[in-house]
């Protein structure tokens, strides 16, 4: 009963205005009044302060400061091995798999397709046919920047408008095509893995998505879908980012999701729905050219691959 009211709730409260309101404040420099938030949030969401670069409370003047607040150096490791790929963020894992044709799930019971996640972009969804994806969810006590899986070159970026709806487990159990409805910022990267996708999906009071190359995405919210490519490698104002290092950060929490072509990578034996993430672990190995030709050789099987919680 409760669950179904939160649900409904989810679709009767203007999450735009109280996006914007917790933006506004969480930008705010108040005083005792931010630290007294800012102690509040860390005591009810069991936030471990001592991972963070600067563990004092005090040393943050807003709550977007704490809340980006950059962990201290090396405590997160990241894989070094050419072939293996980086978990992108602390958080948990929501589903992952297989994508069956152009279907991906979103929850027992819910899918969506990658074009409707990739807002119509038909030949970009296509690179990713039979791929595999994953998504990731941050909760409020996660630390909130997100890092890069593998060496890659942004060639696109795009915003696309939409919806704020919480994206908690909850949520995605009940809302049909939850990620390819609210906000999103698709991040388009050519990797040694072949092309990759990096989405940083924005939820209910999530007041900011940035990127390190362009600053704040959103907001501005402005209703329109925005495009913007990049130079090749090599060129002029290419932007080009290392395995493990930084590129976005959410201000307020939200979810991650990684696509992944066919017979490229193969994820890591140790993840699966629920599993805890932290960033720079190992997510995916890449495919070798002998395991690749034998996924080509196999019938594709038409039950989801991602694994459901083990209670």
């Amino acid at each position: 009963m409760l669950d179904n009211l939160k649900i409904r709730l989810q679709y009767l409260l203007p999450k735009q205005c109280i996006t914007n309101l917790a933006g506004w404040f969480a930008n705010k420099k108040a005083g005792w009044l931010t630290q007294l938030v800012i102690k509040a949030f860390a005591k009810t969401y069991k936030v471990d302060m001592n991972e963070a670069k600067d563990p004092s409370f005090t040393a943050y003047s807003t709550f977007n400061e704490f809340f980006v607040r950059p962990l201290k150096e090396d405590i997160r490791p990241i894989v070094s091995e050419a072939n293996q790929l980086a978990l992108p963020a602390d958080g948990t894992v929501s589903q992952l798999g297989a994508i069956r044709e152009e279907q991906i799930i979103q929850a027992k019971g819910h899918y969506y397709t990658v074009e409707a996640l990739l807002a119509g972009q038909y030949q970009l969804a296509g690179q990713f046919r039979n791929g595999q994806f994953i998504t990731t969810y941050l909760s409020p006590k996660d630390y909130h920047r997100v890092h890069m899986p593998c060496d890659g070159v942004l060639k696109e970026m795009i915003y696309v408008p939409g919806d704020l709806f919480s994206v908690n487990p909850l949520t995605a159990t009940n809302v049909p095509n939850l990620f390819a409805r609210n906000e999103r910022v698709i991040c388009v990267f050519e990797t040694a893995f072949g092309p990759m996708v990096q989405i940083l999906v924005g939820a209910t009071i999530v007041g900011s998505i940035e990127t390190v190359w362009s600053g704040c995405v959103t907001p501005p919210r402005e209703g329109i879908i925005k495009r913007w490519a990049y130079p090749a490698e090599g060129e002029e104002g290419a932007v080009s980012l290392k395995k493990g290092e930084e590129m976005g950060r959410f201000k307020l929490g939200s979810t991650v999701i990684n696509l992944f072509a066919s017979n490229q990578v193969n994820f890591a034996n140790n993840l699966y729905s629920g599993s805890q993430t932290r960033m720079g672990g190992l997510l995916a190995q890449a495919i070798t050219a002998e395991e690749s030709t034998e996924n080509t050789d196999e019938p594709i099987n038409d039950e989801p691959m991602s694994k459901d919680i083990v209670s």
